[in-house]
């Protein structure tokens, strides 16, 4: 029998199955028997490119990172500019992931795609004058906020059932049935009033640095 063109087992195969699990199922659905059963290929042969499973959700939450847009940090958009577009490219990248956020909350640790985000942010918030320990806050801010913002849906934690909110408990959630119907339009609003919010107050500690300066 002719050997294969193709390699049947790689690198970036089994982090995208992997991914695709976690997506449709969460990270308890993954498992070095489960992947190889998805891959059609025998549990050992996974130990060839990954040690372990945690080695495997590592590069699935570093595939994540890297779907993250960086180019605002290089094509001379203004600081401000730059971290808003960033974090709406983040938050998109964790919204269609969200699965696997509890993994990338632990920081980047070792992983080349969570390092160069880190990175870019940091060198980024710098080179504008923002003094070396402000950046480094900056950094954990937005990435407390984005994370906080992909980690589940404000209207979607409402029940569409108007019984639920009886008047005479909660004078003022009359209209809270109606929230997990609109809950993409509330969310998105809600992650654009917050980054604003966010921005301008940045925005007055970086007026503060620059007649400090």
């Amino acid at each position: 029998m002719a050997r294969p063109r193709k390699p049947l087992l790689s690198t970036d195969r089994i982090v995208e199955t992997a991914r695709a699990l976690v997506d449709a199922e969460g990270l308890a659905a993954v498992s070095t028997r489960r992947l190889a059963a998805e891959l059609g290929v025998s549990g050992p042969s996974l130990y060839n490119h990954f040690r372990t499973k945690d080695e495997i959700l590592e590069a699935v939450a570093d595939s994540v990172s890297g779907q993250v847009d960086l180019s605002m940090f290089q094509d001379g958009r203004d600081w401000r500019t730059a971290l808003h577009d960033w974090a709406v490219s983040y938050r998109s990248a964790l919204r269609d992931h969200p699965n696997i956020v509890p993994v990338l909350a632990r920081g980047p640790g070792r992983r080349p795609a969570g390092l160069r985000l880190a990175d870019a942010v940091y060198g980024a918030m710098v080179a504008a004058g923002w003094p070396p320990a402000q950046a480094t806050s900056i950094g954990a801010l937005m990435r407390y906020f984005v994370m906080g913002s992909a980690l589940g849906s404000f209207a979607g934690g409402f029940v569409d059932d108007a019984s639920a909110y009886d008047p005479a408990d909660y004078p003022h959630l009359q209209q809270a049935h109606l929230l997990a119907e609109q809950q993409e339009k509330i969310d998105e609003r809600a992650f654009e009033t917050g980054l604003t919010a966010l921005l301008d107050g940045l925005a007055q500690q970086y007026e503060q640095v620059r007649r400090t300066a």
